[in-house]
């Protein structure tokens, strides 16, 4: 196909909703940031404290985190070698660097091809960005659809080992569109000045989560 550039905004933006779904070929639905262990331990037990969990870390964790690496990682000079090294540099715990990289380098693998990008291994909000960014679309949007899969996938696990209902699970991710679209806004113009975070809980549980006996997910 042609290049990212040569894509109406239309079709570009169809191509970022289908990339940044769940469904795409990441292997989204084997990772959990730790929300395995808040639930075997009954942190998370119902969509009220599922959602005060998502809500913390895109507030305070990983999603934060995540969202300004991707609006660097999205502008016309990124440089998007070292900004895998900090996003690398940012994972606190030895399953979260699992976790963005092997995801990152099945979403480059499987991206490269749509959007005739390099396809070569990077953390995944850098190689969302490196994809992406040539769509020409608003930063926010990339970032809101990104954030929007990252709360679903941990919804989603939840869905199936609390059990919570597809109703109820469906409802906790209307409930954080909000939250969604108001990082997304603040990520579009971050710096790196403007990185970090504090969800100890988090970090906390993925670290527990690396000793658990019996495991359904890989984080």
């Amino acid at each position: 196909m042609d290049g990212p550039s040569a894509i109406p905004t239309d079709a570009a933006r169809l191509l970022a909703v289908q990339c940044l779904s769940p469904a795409f070929p990441t292997g989204a639905f084997a990772y959990a940031q730790g929300l395995e262990w808040a639930m075997d331990q009954g942190t998370v037990h119902d969509a009220a404290s599922l959602h005060q969990w998502v809500r913390d870390v895109l507030n305070y964790g990983a999603g934060w985190s995540d969202a300004v690496i991707l609006s660097l990682a999205l502008r016309i000079d990124a440089d998007h070698a070292a900004l895998d090294d900090l996003a690398r540099a940012l994972c606190l715990t030895a399953e979260r660097l699992t976790e963005t990289m092997e995801q990152g380098v099945a979403f480059a693998r499987a991206a490269g091809p749509l959007t005739g990008t390099p396809t070569e291994s990077a953390a995944l909000p850098v190689a969302v960005g490196r994809a992406l960014g040539p769509l020409a679309l608003r930063r926010s949007e990339v970032i809101g659809l990104y954030l929007h899969g990252q709360a679903l996938a941990q919804i989603q696990a939840a869905v199936r080992f609390v059990p919570l209902g597809q109703s109820e699970g469906q409802g906790v991710l209307a409930d954080l569109s909000s939250l969604i679209l108001r990082l997304a806004m603040r990520a579009a113009d971050a710096t790196e000045d403007d990185l970090g975070g504090c969800a100890l809980g988090a970090e906390i549980a993925q670290m527990r989560h690396e000793t658990m006996t019996t495991r359904i997910f890989r984080t």
